[in-house]
């Protein structure tokens, strides 16, 4: 039987779309859905630790949201463009994928130019190619070194919140839409489950034993972007780098052989062990790139439980997480939470899988 597009479809109240993270990293709400029993509990995040025991495993996405967000004008005419980068394709030639806006202004030869506040030229960059109606593949022009074409970015660039946080960004930004693990810079996007976790609750994880194992997976604009055909199977998700590494193999299989707690952080974590699942069902190293789409019904080999944000009607994953949870006991959870004005999306509240 196919899984169709519109069984993950639902009404969702704007108000319900969170502008601003909860004052805590920790304090934010928790929903807990027992896949056993159907049993459905409300608690804040920090409650997160009564739920793992010493052994248990926590996988988490180590990487970083970069100021993806360029401002800058088109030569001659000096038309506002703001340019999205999308994905670095040569460190040499410093070539990217980006999305440019208006997309209907931007040829393949413009010159583009990035000022600082002041209005000195620090980055100036050529349309070199077209991929997509709003595509564009462009090539900066810069004599430095690596270091220093990354520290203008960062000086220029802005922190790329998702476009349904209808609002300027702001400094607490900065700090709040990146975890406090973020290490291996390259997203553009968080990776939002991971949100919710401050210094003081890992610390208390780890006293109590719980071990973490960390991967890698940039995040990019295809995670959000809407999908466009009823039959699922159909589907084809962008490719993002990821990596699993030796040691968090070793964390993750220890947990598994003892029967332990497996918690994936995010959907993110959760495409990542599933795109490299050894012939004996447990984790192996892997890096490179996976377009993995998880849509029900969909049988998972390392995690026994998972946290999540409440997301997009129709998104793929939103779709993932049914996959996960169960599709009836999902969308009942999902009304639920609109029931009880949980926070939605990227800032929005947590829940907890078990």
């Amino acid at each position: 039987m196919k899984t169709k597009l519109s069984q993950f479809s639902f009404e969702l109240p704007e108000k319900l779309i969170s502008k601003y993270p909860s004052k805590e990293r920790d304090e934010s709400r928790l929903m807990v859905i027992h896949r056993d029993s159907g049993k459905v509990e409300h608690k804040v995040f920090k409650d997160v630790m009564d739920y793992f025991d010493e052994g248990d495993a926590m996988i988490m996405n180590n990487t970083k949201v970069f100021p993806a967000r360029l401002y800058g004008k088109k030569e001659k005419t000096e038309a506002n463009i703001e340019v999205f980068l999308l994905r670095e394709l040569n460190k040499e030639s410093k070539l990217w994928d980006v999305l440019v806006d208006p997309a209907r202004k931007i040829r393949v030869g413009n010159k583009l130019y990035f000022s600082d506040k002041e209005g000195n030229d620090l980055l100036i960059a050529e349309v070199v190619d077209n991929t997509t109606s709003r595509g564009r593949t462009i090539r900066f022009f810069h004599e430095g070194t690596e270091e220093d074409f990354y520290n203008i970015l960062d000086q220029l660039g802005n922190t790329p919140l998702p476009k349904y946080i209808d609002r300027e960004v702001e400094p607490i930004d900065t700090e709040r839409y990146q975890t406090v693990y973020a290490k291996e810079k390259g997203a553009v996007a968080a990776p939002t489950a991971g949100l919710h976790f401050s210094r003081e609750l890992l610390k208390r994880l780890e006293i109590k034993g719980v071990n973490f194992a960390e991967l890698t997976l940039h995040v990019g604009l295809g995670t959000f972007r809407s999908i466009d055909v009823e039959d699922l199977s159909k589907h084809k998700m962008d490719a993002e780098y990821f990596k699993v590494t030796d040691e968090t193999c070793a964390v993750v299989n220890k947990a598994i052989k003892e029967h332990k707690k497996v918690c994936s952080i995010g959907t993110t974590s959760m495409r990542s062990i599933e795109s490299a699942v050894s012939a004996h069902s447990i984790l192996k190293p892997a890096e490179g790139w996976t377009n993995k789409f998880i849509f029900p019904p969909y049988e998972f080999n390392i995690a026994n439980c998972m946290i999540t944000n409440f997301h997009l009607p129709k998104s793929s994953l939103m779709i993932m997480v049914s996959a996960f949870g169960g599709a009836e006991l999902m969308m009942d959870a999902y009304h639920q939470a609109i029931k009880e004005k949980y926070q939605f999306f990227s800032y929005g509240d947590a829940m907890l899988i078990l």
